[in-house]
């Protein structure tokens, strides 16, 4: 990587969700854009309308004037970067790292722990939140955890311990996600962006009804997919604003600005 442009360096996330998005679309707003991203079969986001991720369903997604399409194999990253578009590809087992051999990794699955990825595995590798300790499993690491530390990045250190409860957004915490009772089938009743009253139904599983715990919109819905018991399954927004539902947040921008600042913190000494 050293004396390599910044426009040059190729980039892989691991994940496409909610917040390995808000990672993609701050790099691509800054002209790192060899950006290849990695999900399983399928995705459980919730926040749909602001992950990538999205497009293991649709082909392509579109958050915030980034586009991003899917790919089924490696020799299609370069067709996709030259329409200066995000690559996504299903990729579980990361096999794309060893064949297209990425300046920087970023390990952005959320997994509140690290499934596998190992510092040797780039040049530069950066994990996100939880499970991740540099200068151990990687040469830097971001905070995730809402708070002082938001997007602060660790180069000595990690990053604080899964808590298991959401940040506050007007007093609410738990109350805002919405779980699966059990193991089942989701099936919509109300859709993303819809407004909606404590009490009222939002989905099922199987046949079980989930309702709303709190007055507000609905920022995030996962899929009719099969879900797992516990399963985050939506997610409401009590402020109330439209706007917020179709939007990168401020978390996810916070943690991407944490990613660009030790990306350019690396590649700025070594020029």
């Amino acid at each position: 990587m050293k004396g390599k442009s910044p426009n040059k360096l190729i980039v892989v996330i691991k994940g496409a969700g909610e917040m390995a998005t808000g990672i993609a679309h701050r790099l691509y707003m800054s002209h790192i854009r060899l950006i290849v991203m990695t999900e399983i079969p399928e995705p459980i986001s919730v926040r749909r309308t602001v992950a990538f991720s999205e497009v293991v369903y649709d082909g392509e997604m579109t958050v915030e004037g980034v586009h991003a399409e899917l790919i089924q194999s490696v020799d299609k990253v370069q067709d996709i970067w030259q329409k200066k578009k995000i690559a996504v590809i299903v990729d579980p087992k990361w096999t794309i790292v060893s064949i297209l051999k990425p300046d920087i990794i970023i390990d952005a699955i959320m997994a509140k722990k690290n499934l596998g990825t190992k510092k040797t595995e780039a040049p530069f590798v950066v994990g996100v939140g939880p499970g991740f300790a540099a200068p151990d499993d990687a040469h830097a690491v971001v905070e995730s955890n809402r708070g002082h530390n938001l997007g602060r990045v660790f180069y000595d250190g990690s990053a604080e311990a899964h808590t298991g409860i959401p940040g506050p957004t007007m007093g609410y915490t738990s109350e805002r996600v919405l779980r699966s009772p059990h193991a089942g089938l989701v099936k919509h009743v109300k859709t993303l962006g819809d407004s909606v009253k404590k009490g009222e139904t939002i989905l099922y599983v199987d046949e079980t009804p989930v309702n709303a715990t709190i007055d507000g919109l609905l920022r995030g819905l996962i899929r009719e997919i099969k879900v797992k018991e516990n399963e985050k399954i939506g997610d409401i927004d009590p402020r109330g604003v439209k706007e917020y539902c179709f939007t990168i947040t401020e978390k996810a921008r916070a943690i991407g600005g944490g990613v660009l600042e030790a990306i350019m913190h690396e590649f700025n000494k070594r020029v």
